[in-house]
């Protein structure tokens, strides 16, 4: 493979690849350094980058930065990664683990949104159906993802959302709910415990992106009689390594589904 390999085109890579979040900018000087290549080399390269809209240059110290054009690609890339298709594989090896209700759930400003379902072969009927929202404070799904948003958007999310007790089990309460997130963050997985709908459990993780937001969550479902506790940190297992895997294939290459806050 590395015999077919197109020289110039590798170097060009090689310099894109240079720039960091600490490293925005970088002279000819420092490009050359860094590569072991000539300043002639490198100004070739570095012109041809400029000129597709690659690379741009700060005209008040000479120096080189990442151009429009790959924010405009990076955009594309990121359109193009449907988080259900990226997580399909995943969904059914889950079920296939736990033999129960899988749910996939996506971040939609102060709610979560069901954008997967995938039912295990002894389904039941439930809350969660496709395309319907659901509130973040008493979900399993919601409260996975609400565990790891910044403390301003926890706050916001619980100032404008109306606390409503849809079981006996339902948390009402801005300590009860603070409470309850330090602990997922503790476990690294949430739990529905007949919250939103009596006679029904849930474990749920969250998801991260490639920036290391929580963006989406995994979780499985089913009645208190199957998911029981004793059981609880297998199916929380499987759950977690879920969530990890589907992160990763985000690009996610952190490590908070160990339970880091």
């Amino acid at each position: 493979m590395t015999e077919r390999l197109i020289q110039s085109v590798d170097r060009a890579i090689d310099i894109i690849e240079l720039f960091t979040a600490s490293t925005p900018e970088l002279s000819v000087k420092e490009i050359s350094e860094r590569l072991h290549l000539s300043k002639s080399t490198v100004h070739g390269l570095i012109k041809t980058l400029e000129y597709r809209g690659l690379l741009e240059q700060n005209l008040e110290n000479q120096k080189y930065r990442l151009g429009l054009k790959l924010f405009e690609l990076g955009n594309l890339v990121g359109n193009q990664l449907d988080i259900r298709k990226l997580s399909s594989t995943v969904i059914h090896k889950l079920v296939e683990q736990v033999k129960e209700t899988v749910h996939l759930t996506i971040l939609d400003k102060h709610e979560v949104v069901y954008v997967e379902k995938l039912e295990g072969p002894s389904s039941l009927r439930m809350y969660s159906q496709i395309g319907k929202r659901a509130p973040m404070y008493c979900t399993g799904v919601g409260k996975a993802i609400l565990a790891y948003l910044d403390e301003q958007r926890v706050d916001d999310i619980l100032r404008t959302t109306e606390m409503v007790s849809y079981t006996p089990y339902t948390i009402t309460t801005v300590e009860g709910i603070k409470t309850e997130l330090q602990r997922i963050r503790e476990n690294g997985y949430a739990t529905d415990d007949q919250e939103i709908e009596l006679g029904l459990r849930c474990f749920a993780a969250p998801i991260f992106n490639h920036e290391g937001n929580a963006v989406a969550s995994i979780s499985c479902a089913g009645p208190i009689n199957r998911i029981v506790y004793t059981k609880e940190s297998e199916i929380a297992g499987y759950v977690k390594e879920a969530a990890a895997e589907i992160s990763r294939k985000l690009g996610y290459r952190g490590n908070r589904h160990a339970g880091q806050a």
